[in-house]
């Protein structure tokens, strides 16, 4: 019931990431929430701070990438739950053409529905080859 219910959240909190509106995934992080994206891609980082995270995902959302949750574990008691997230994220070029696909996970800590932190792993190579395809574009 617990995981039923998370997915539901998340996946709608994915939508509207989806549709540029960072806003409800934001409601979710703790103000001094600990981040970490592995790599050596300009995704890459390691930040503490809602404020911080805030410039992350808003160049998430700005860039267009989608992002959708497969399957969401949460398990826990309210003040020390664990949560896993995996799924796909992509990203279209205007023309319709596929130029990033990758799965994600995400991994984080949750205490009283505050996500307090989370790190998420994904194929670094394919990060690294969105950074030059967006630089082609001129977008990075």
């Amino acid at each position: 019931m617990l995981s039923w219910f998370a997915k539901r959240m998340i996946a709608h909190n994915m939508a509207k990431a989806r549709e540029g509106d960072i806003e409800p995934t934001l409601k979710m992080d703790a103000e001094d929430v600990k981040f970490r994206f592995p790599g050596d891609s300009s995704w890459a980082t390691e930040l503490e701070g809602k404020e911080k995270l805030e410039t992350w995902l808003r160049r998430f959302a700005d860039v267009g990438l989608q992002i959708y949750p497969d399957e969401v574990v949460l398990q826990g008691f309210p003040w020390k739950q664990t949560i896993c997230i995996r799924g796909t994220d992509f990203l279209d070029a205007p023309s319709g053409e596929r130029v990033y696909e990758n799965r994600y996970v995400i991994w984080g800590r949750i205490s009283w529905g505050q996500l307090r932190e989370y790190e998420v792993y994904e194929d670094t190579q394919k990060s690294k080859a969105l950074d030059d395809y967006l630089a082609s574009t001129g977008m990075l």
